[in-house]
């Protein structure tokens, strides 16, 4: 599998950010957004591959919670484990700062990003009733969790 290449987002880096970001979601955040993460002092990553940009994530660390406030891989390279290897290194942050839990919502109709999810060992929390817009007013995101104490419990070889 190809290795990842991470930096730190930058102020400069949120034109690309934007890019993958509109092109990855029918609802995708803006450009502001990106920039009152930045601001406020979250944990901010790009993941390249042969110099060439292909996803990110953003991350909140809250007390003893990590939130994964967003993680996205380019279209042209979903499907090919990216993803997996982003989501480790996001455990790995939860791991460097002794958080008790990684928590995310993900749209109830994105069926892929939940198997990615419950293969790494997340568990469905709760629904979240109308949390993201939808074409038809509102869709309802699932609530998931992974209890970091439970990757060794998990006997999986996950980070």
């Amino acid at each position: 599998m190809t290795e990842l290449s991470i930096s730190q987002m930058q102020l400069a880096d949120i034109d690309k950010v934007w890019q993958i970001e509109k092109q990855s979601n029918r609802f995708p955040w803006t450009k502001g957004n990106f920039e009152d993460c930045l601001k406020s002092g979250y944990r901010t990553f790009l993941y390249s591959v042969n110099h060439e940009l292909i996803g990110f994530s953003v991350v909140q660390l809250v007390l003893d919670e990590i939130h994964l406030l967003n993680i996205c891989v380019k279209p042209d390279y979903q499907g090919q484990g990216f993803g997996r290897q982003i989501l480790n290194h996001v455990l790995e942050i939860a791991l460097g700062q002794t958080a008790a839990i990684v928590v995310l919502e993900v749209r109830i109709s994105n069926f892929r990003a939940q198997q990615l999810y419950l293969s790494m060992g997340f568990n469905e929390m709760s629904v979240r009733r109308g949390y993201y817009p939808a074409e038809q007013g509102r869709e309802d995101g699932v609530l998931m969790g992974l209890e970091l104490g439970m990757l060794s419990q998990l006997g999986q070889n996950l980070l």
